[in-house]
């Protein structure tokens, strides 16, 4: 494919390279993506049945947990697919309307993960530190409004990036040294000044991460706080758990985002396979994880799937 000469707002094709300098590696790195691609995909959408099929599961945490799957399911699906093909056919061609659709989905939904990691932190802790005014306070009304918010900020915020592309003029090379069309390997193409763009990407996504991050460090800590107070140590180790492992799948998708974020901002001597490699981490791990701890770590998901399967075997 030759390279683009001549200004052009809208090129035809873009050519993803895949992880540069691992090329060679690219069909047995497929293998662990694929892998996690099916768990996650299985793991969310049997979420996403066991709660609409039980009725007793239509508690704050579950709806929450679904609106989780739901943006894991979108997330995913908009870049693992794309990307094995890279990797085991050798597809790097991308059209330049499904590059910006694809960036629109991971930025836009990667911000609705980050808004429903918030959520469910609240519900933690309104369930632990306010059990008795859980039901009151968040309602199906406001856990509605809560998604609808959480949605809306995510298409508002980054609604703009694949409009303010579409009108860009590229005159280098067509070749996106990613795995997918991540915003600032596509905005690097262009061959006018693009400082105000790249500013307002990067200061709504560390923004909008910070802030998130730092709300859900709060709940966390009161709930820390409430379950040390507990009388029963079982209890108190139960919670810990539990919290524990919500913990730790939040920290992996933000440690993973904003390494990604700030190393556009400060790491220019981080390699770009190191880079690269970690900003797919944000897009796999969580969608894989997410239903294993949220979902088989939850006794009463474990129960309902458990009867299910019974009944389908006898």
């Amino acid at each position: 494919m030759p390279l683009l000469n001549t200004s052009r707002p809208s090129p035809v094709t873009f050519l993803l390279m895949g992880i540069p300098g691992l090329e060679h590696l690219h069909v047995w790195i497929g293998i662990p993506f694929c892998s996690m691609y099916v768990v996650a995909v299985v793991g969310n959408v049997t979420i996403l049945a066991v709660v609409r099929a039980e009725r007793s599961l239509h508690e704050p945490m579950f709806l929450f947990l679904c609106m989780l799957s739901v943006t894991d399911l979108v997330l995913s699906t908009s870049t693992l697919p794309r990307m094995l093909c890279l990797f085991w056919l050798g597809a790097h061609d991308i059209t330049f309307d499904a590059c910006l659709a694809q960036m629109f989905f991971i930025h836009s939904f990667t911000t609705m993960e980050s808004g429903f990691f918030l959520a469910m932190a609240i519900d933690r802790y309104v369930a632990i530190c306010h059990p008795l005014r859980h039901a009151t306070i968040l309602t199906h009304t406001r856990i509605t409004i809560i998604g609808i918010i959480v949605v809306i900020r995510g298409v508002a915020f980054f609604s703009p990036h694949p409009i303010l592309l579409k009108h860009l003029s590229y005159c280098r090379t067509q070749i996106i040294a990613h795995t997918y069309c991540e915003f600032m390997a596509v905005v690097k193409l262009a061959c006018v000044d693009t400082g105000a763009i790249t500013r307002y990407s990067l200061s709504v996504a560390s923004i909008i991460g910070s802030g998130d991050a730092i709300l859900i460090a709060v709940s966390y800590a009161f709930i820390l706080h409430s379950v040390f107070s507990l009388p029963s140590r079982e209890a108190s180790f139960k919670a810990l758990g539990t919290c524990g492992s919500h913990v730790c799948v939040i920290l992996v998708f933000y440690s993973t985002t904003g390494f990604s974020i700030f190393t556009h901002r400060f790491g220019k001597n981080v390699p770009a396979h190191v880079h690269i490699f970690i900003a797919n981490m944000y897009l796999l791990v969580p969608p894989f994880l997410n239903p294993i701890v949220y979902g088989v770590r939850t006794k009463k998901i474990q129960e309902h799937v458990l009867r299910a399967l019974r009944v389908k075997v006898s």
